[in-house]
């Protein structure tokens, strides 16, 4: 039966998809036509559709290599669908070598599997309801686009009227991935979409892994057409058509180690818009002055990468020929940072310059060079023909951060050794209202990305700050009266003194009395604000003496551990050379704060690790310094990164700075630091509305009937919708909590959450889990259900359990028992439906009508009790207790129900339908002893042939022989894998 919201899926979202596709020039093919062209229904890539498109673009293949490509690339060995995607992803950007004759001699040829530089060469399909086979069952993914035969996107579409469509998208995205992985080897983009709402990833990505394109590049969104234009229109026009699909494969992938494993990465579309606009730039300028321009992307949005997008462009483009690419930074740290990245997405052979010498010589070497390098190792040269290093146009110069230090001598010097170089500035923070240098020195705006639109995208977290200690602040206070009283307890003579000597901002900063009062807080706010959810802190102070103090305060007062680190020199005291730590070391602290599970909790600094420095896990800041305008930008953006759980960055400020925000930042334009840093109080009205949003499902409910609460919820949908609302107020609570500004909604939350666990109980709801929600909100919650002794449990009891029986004996109602028997029924079914499905469909049927005579007032609600009581004790408890009369062992039960089911009535006594059971289990059993024997097809169809001899013997029906064996091949994967 086809529902309303089928429909919707289908002409709202899938057809949309399909029509604006064949506008762009694809060709259009059902899935079901497609079957003709594959031998089985595992396969996934259209051999025929491959072999040609792979003759067509390389014309000079003999048959021999072309059967043995096309076998490299159909019949992948990997250890996982990660491994496999990588060595199919390298192939077709990096091209398979063969070894033929081409008239010279055996010798490696290049065989390219897509035209990248020829689009018309390749073909484009776009495909609807593609069946695959898979390890438990056939999926049907909604569209697949092939290009040459091989299946590049899958797209999930579902209706815009359900509860949190791209989310259960993603879900059904997953499981398409583990059941049928082999779809998955061949993936380069992923979307889920609903229409009003559509987002992308790459394999193996989460829901929050998931982005929107919001940018139809190089289309304008006035061009997609004169109807409404909804978000899925933007996505395909910015991302599927057949060039701008081409360039994300070719140029915008890589492949990042870490944490341990691989992530797949795919640039963002402010990254694919940036990189093109500065390649359209340089190709398309007037002259060689004007090829150069700034890129502002803010910190946090993935800076680097779009570096490396852009040199991976340039190195390609074949306009540029081979061009020098000079990556320029201005710290070591970030030298390092960048090359390392270089290196770890497989960008081939960048060189870090070791040295002012070992840069001229690599500059000297000639063009297809890739060099990191510090500006710093552009020193004046002290001979005049040491000046000038290349006089080479084809030379691009990507110079990082560059607001900084690139308006003076270093600069100057990069300039007069590279005259004719192209520049591409690249900064995070905002160009200057009152200084235009950047611009001047680079040349104007490539592309902006601003901190409030990475917020909005999800690409970085919201910066909040809290203000704490006023009366210790030193930003806008009179020193005279923070040092009367840091110093109090000194005699006026000995006051008079210091205070000549010593009464600077930094020696108040610095008081131990002062920051011994600031460490009792911090510990404090930390423990109750942050350590709950698992993240860490970064504490500034005004010097290197004060960072030190900070770590010796901490210590003395029990403090969760912490390291300084700072820049030594050799006049540095003995007492701070203890401090000083070799660079290994270093990089050692800097490797255990970002783990989540080391014990290693504040990095104390002054200087360092304020720029470059990017640590996820890092939630808070402790600013106890004056930063402004840049540095300030810089510094806290350490906090914005996205993390596990991390929905917002916190900046706690200690100096001051806060009340002269404003001040601060009166640099930029106001509009380019927008949403740059907000108050804690800010949330007060979102966390309000969403609490509205929550209580709403209880206002007609009387919310001490606990009962009468949990049925509110028991429809799907608007248990959804709860869990969404929920989900959400206790996100803004778990920013709050624990200031006094949450304390009104504490009640509420704590009775919702006791709402949530019941619900999830009863209706077995594995998704209303509450692990999901912050620490702080947990807690919360759980110390509230042991408080009032409330009778709700983290795992619901086990209908097969001795103890489910006297849990719904000790239950006050007859609605009560009822709803939790359906329940626990309704998820036994589910649980247990692949393992018997002729059993637990008719247990099924059973309970429908039970419930539908209820509804109907054809039984009490104490006759359904009872009947309820009878179903779980004969068709379940008694099902999975007891064998058959015939001594059949239990795994055969299903054989023998499916067989009687199907076969033709009276065709079969129970002894000869018992015997016919016996030989088909004995047959599949035998599968046990082959190795992943789900994902081989040869050895299936070995045993569907044998299972379609001994039904013809049987008497089975033609037109019923090929859906029973497909039914015992379905029930052998449930019950004998490998």
């Amino acid at each position: 039966m086809t529902t309303t919201q089928d429909w919707n899926e289908k002409e709202l979202v899938e057809n949309r998809i399909i029509e604006q596709l064949k506008r762009l020039g694809y060709t259009y093919i059902h899935g079901s036509y497609l079957e003709g062209e594959r031998q089985t229904l595992r396969d996934v890539v259209l051999e025929q559709r491959l072999s040609d498109a792979i003759k067509r673009i390389n014309p000079w293949i003999d048959e021999n290599n072309l059967r043995k490509v096309v076998r490299d690339i159909t019949h992948i060995e990997a250890a996982s669908l990660m491994e496999a995607n990588e060595a199919i992803h390298d192939d077709i950007v990096h091209y398979i070598s063969v070894e033929q004759d081409l008239g010279k001699g055996k010798k490696n040829q290049t065989v390219r599997l897509i035209d990248f530089d020829n689009m018309d060469n390749n073909e484009f399909l776009v495909i609807n309801q593609f069946r695959v086979s898979g390890v438990t069952e056939n999926i049907i993914p909604d569209v697949v686009l092939f290009v040459n035969g091989l299946p590049l996107v899958v797209i999930e579409c579902k209706s815009p009227f359900i509860t949190n469509p791209i989310a259960q998208a993603v879900k059904q995205m997953g499981r398409y991935q583990s059941d049928a992985d082999r779809l998955f080897y061949y993936n380069e983009i992923l979307v889920c979409t609903c229409g009003q709402q559509a987002k992308y990833a790459t394999v193996g990505a989460k829901l929050r892994h998931y982005g929107e394109w919001k940018d139809p590049y190089p289309f304008t969104v006035s061009e997609l057409g004169t109807g409404e234009v909804n978000p899925q229109d933007v996505l395909v026009a910015g991302m599927l058509t057949k060039r701008n699909l081409l360039e994300l494969i070719r140029n915008f992938i890589v492949y990042e180690p870490e944490g341990g494993r691989i992530i797949k990465k795919l640039a963002r579309y402010q990254q694919f818009r940036a990189v093109n606009k500065a390649i359209d730039r340089v190709i398309n300028a007037e002259s060689r002055d004007d090829r150069g321009g700034v890129v502002w992307h803010t910190q946090g949005s993935g800076k680097s990468l779009t570096m490396l997008y852009l040199a991976v462009k340039l190195r390609r483009e074949s306009k540029l020929g081979n061009p020098t690419i000079v990556v320029v930074t201005d710290r070591k740290d970030l030298d390092s940072q960048i090359a390392a990245t270089f290196k770890r997405c497989g960008f081939p052979n960048p060189v870090q310059a070791n040295s002012v010498a070992d840069l001229r010589n690599l500059l000297r070497l000639g063009s297809g060079q890739t060099i990191m390098t510090t500006v710093q190792k552009f020193q004046e040269a002290e001979a005049e023909e040491d000046k000038v290093l290349s006089t080479g146009a084809n030379i691009f110069v990507m110079v990082d951060e560059s607001h900084r230090t690139q308006y003076k001598g270093l600069a100057t010097n990069m300039r007069t050794a590279l005259p004719n170089a192209c520049y591409l500035g690249f900064t995070g923070t905002p160009i200057d209202k009152k200084d235009k240098s950047t611009t001047r020195t680079f040349g104007t705006y490539i592309d902006t990305y601003t901190i409030q639109q990475a917020v909005d995208d999800g690409a970085t977290v919201p910066i909040l700050y809290e203000s704490r200690m006023p009366d210790l602040q030193i930003e806008g206070r009179s020193l005279d009266a923070l040092f009367d009283r840091m110093f109090a307890n000194y005699d006026k003579d000995d006051r008079e003194r210091i205070k000549q000597k010593y009464a600077t901002t930094e020696a108040i900063t610095a008081a131990p009395k002062r920051i011994e009062a600031i460490c009792l807080d911090l510990i404090d706010h930390y423990e109750l604000h942050i350590a709950p959810n698992g993240f860490k802190a970064q504490i500034v102070a005004v010097n290197r003496e004060t960072a030190i103090l900070y770590k010796q305060t901490l210590d003395k007062l029990n403090a969760p551990e912490s390291v300084v680190i700072i820049s030594g020199n050799n006049n540095d005291s003995d007492e701070m050379k203890q401090f000083h730590l070799a660079e290994h070391l270093q990089k050692q602290y800097i490797e255990r704060f970002k783990n989540p599970d080391d014990k290693l909790k504040f990095i104390i600094v002054c200087d360092m690790l304020l720029t470059g420095f990017d640590a996820p896990i890092e939630q808070v800041m402790y600013l106890d310094k004056s930063l402004r305008e840049h540095n300030l930008l810089q510094a806290i953006a350490r906090v914005n990164r996205n993390y596990d759980g991390k929905t917002y960055g916190l900046i706690v400020d200690y100096y001051g700075v806060s009340a002269f925000l404003k001040q601060a930042l009166d640099v930029f334009h106001e509009k380019d630091v927008r949403g740059v840093m907000m108050p804690v109080e800010s949330e007060l009205p979102r966390l309000q509305s969403r609490h509205r949003a929550a209580m709403r499902f209880f206002d007609h409910v009387n919310s001490d009937n606990l009962e009468a609460c949990i049925r509110v919820l028991e429809p799907e949908d608007v248990r959804t919708e709860f869990d969404l609302a929920f989900k959400r107020f206790a996100q803004s609570m778990d920013l709050v909590m624990p200031s006094p500004l949450a304390n009104p909604y504490r009640d509420d939350l704590k009775f919702l959450g006791k709402i949530r666990l019941a619900a999830r109980q009863r209706y077995r709801d594995e998704e209303m889990d509450i692990s999901d929600c912050g620490a702080k909100v947990k807690q919360l919650i759980e110390e509230h259900v042991r408080a009032n002794a409330i009778e709700v449990l983290h795992d619901p009891i086990d209908i097969l359990s001795s103890r489910f029986n006297e849990y719904v004996d000790g239950m006050l109602s007859d609605e009560a028992k009822a709803s939790e028997m359906e329940h626990a029924i309704r998820h036994e079914i589910r649980v247990k439906l692949d393992e018997n499905p002729v059993h637990y469909m008719s247990l099924k049927e059973k309970l429908e009508k039970l419930i539908a005579d209820w509804k109907e007032h054809r039984l009490e609600t104490v006759q359904l009790v009872l009947h309820l009581q009878e179903l779980i004790r004969e068709d379940i408890q008694g099902y999975n207790t007891t064998q058959s009369t015939s001594g059949m062992v239990r795994e055969q039960r299903p054989f023998y129900d499916l067989l009687r089911t199907e076969l033709p009535s009276g065709s079969h006594d129970d002894e000869q339908l018992t015997d016919l059971t016996q030989i088909v289990v004995e047959d599949v059993s035998t599968l046990q002893k082959v190795r992943d024997w789900t994902t081989k097809e040869d050895v299936q169809r070995e045993m569907r042939s044998r299972i379609k001899r001994q039904l013809r013997a049987a008497k089975c029906p033609s037109d019923k022989l090929e859906a029973v064996t497909q039914q015992i091949m379905n029930l052998a994967k449930v019950h004998f894998k490998a």
